[in-house]
């Protein structure tokens, strides 16, 4: 079967699938690859906005507008298409998402105004969305009877691409074309993702369309989520927007910030550290913790942490930094695959993408809309100001989260008894 009778949602021919008969561990990697690619590209700025802003003149709104621009995309991509691979498949979803992010990539790094820079990032963050459901749903295909490590190698793959992205970028930005480099070097390697896209054996899709209007499957769905599963997505929700509030702020200002700390010019270091909340997020998918607490504990990590982060810069004290940003990343870490992997266990596998679509819907706008009040808030008072009082408001609603699910388990437990 094509991909472009997959794209198209026709029946696979009589004659059987042809194509490359990719085992199961063949298919994890690609899978989560893809997804992990797709997220370093669309972290690649995280330390080139300094430049970009000195470039092209940007104030810290512009930096903030640019940045939010790829996670509006990426929510409104999220609500317009991400049940598509239910339909067209896993495998036509993936290809479209590298597409895409090529696309956006080769625009970005060629862009001299603030407009042009928008509509790449906006290109990155439709790859993206089309990639999330896909690819999350694929991992939980390949592993019916281990859901729970479906769970955990979806959110390495992401928390990991996010985390790596900055670093990469630093270190890319010291070749000549310090804004372009990195972006020519990854679109090789999304292209040569597209060799072994293209030749693998594609499965049925899931809820494959009625033959006479399968167009009809592509419209946008009105989210809703089961009974059984709305406690666990709203959950799921919360802690996702507020830990992306954070980590949207670390992929955004937290560069200019950290090197005011630091008092340092030196971008890959500025990508490794912005990239540490990520970066330790993703290494928590590794730890195996089973208490009915683990997710209030995780939250009042992530909650002490985050105020530590804000605290890191009025002391100057990089140790600080560096050890709040990485518990700020193991709590949220440990936090999130709990109540994601809740979710995901509650839901029928025929709508798994557009569930789990619909989780990062609300999750990613928490980078995009707490981040936009910050970039407004540090052009008229100061980043170092504005980024304490961030600090604080992120940090006190991950305690009060935190105490809320505490009572619930506590709850819960009573009434097991």
């Amino acid at each position: 079967m094509t991909v472009f009778s997959e794209l198209r949602m026709r029946p696979a021919p009589a004659a059987g699938p042809a194509g490359w008969d990719a085992s199961t561990t063949a298919r994890l990697v690609l899978a989560g690859t893809v997804i992990f690619v797709l997220l370093v590209g669309a972290n690649l700025a995280t330390p080139l906005y300094p430049l970009l802003q000195a470039e092209l003149g940007l104030s810290s709104l512009g930096v903030t507008a640019a940045f939010a621009s790829y996670v509006l995309s990426l929510v409104a991509t999220l609500i317009l298409a991400g049940h598509w691979s239910d339909h067209i498949g896993r495998r036509a979803a993936l290809i479209l998402a590298v597409v895409t992010g090529l696309a956006g990539g080769w625009l970005f790094a060629g862009a001299q105004t603030l407009v042009a820079l928008c509509v790449g990032r906006a290109l990155q963050g439709a790859a993206v969305a089309l990639a999330t459901g896909a690819s999350a749903a694929a991992l939980r295909e390949l592993l019916p009877s281990r859901p729970e490590w479906a769970s955990r190698f979806t959110l390495l793959a992401s928390s990991g691409g996010v985390a790596a992205g900055p670093a990469i970028g630093g270190l890319l930005s010291l070749l000549p074309g310090a804004t372009t480099a990195p972006y020519y070097i990854h679109s090789l390697a999304l292209a040569a993702l597209l060799v072994p896209l293209y030749l693998l054996r594609a499965r049925p899709a899931m809820n494959a369309p009625a033959a006479s209007r399968p167009l009809q499957a592509l419209a946008p769905r009105r989210p809703s989520v089961s009974r059984e599963a709305r406690g666990a997505f709203w959950l799921a929700a919360a802690v996702g927007f507020l830990s992306f509030a954070v980590f949207g702020f670390c992929l955004s200002l937290a560069p200019g910030y950290f090197a005011q700390v630091l008092e340092t010019e030196s971008r890959p270091l500025v990508g490794v550290l912005a990239g540490l909340a990520l970066g330790s997020s993703a290494l928590s998918q590794l730890l195996t913790l089973r208490s009915r607490y683990v997710v209030p504990a995780g939250l009042a990590v992530l909650g002490a942490s985050v105020l530590l982060l804000g605290a890191a810069g009025q002391w100057h004290s990089p140790v600080l930094l560096v050890a709040a940003a990485v518990a700020a990343g193991l709590g949220q870490g440990v936090a999130f695959r709990t109540v994601f992997n809740e979710v995901a266990a509650r839901v029928e596998a025929a709508r798994h993408a557009q569930i789990v679509s619909t989780v990062y819907v609300i999750t990613y706008l928490g980078s995009a809309v707490p981040v936009l009040g910050l970039g407004w808030a540090a052009g008229t008072f100061g980043l170092a100001a504005s980024v304490t009082g961030f600090a604080v408001l992120c940090g006190s609603a991950a305690l009060v989260l935190a105490a809320l699910t505490l009572v619930q388990s506590t709850r819960g437990r009573r009434g097991a008894a």
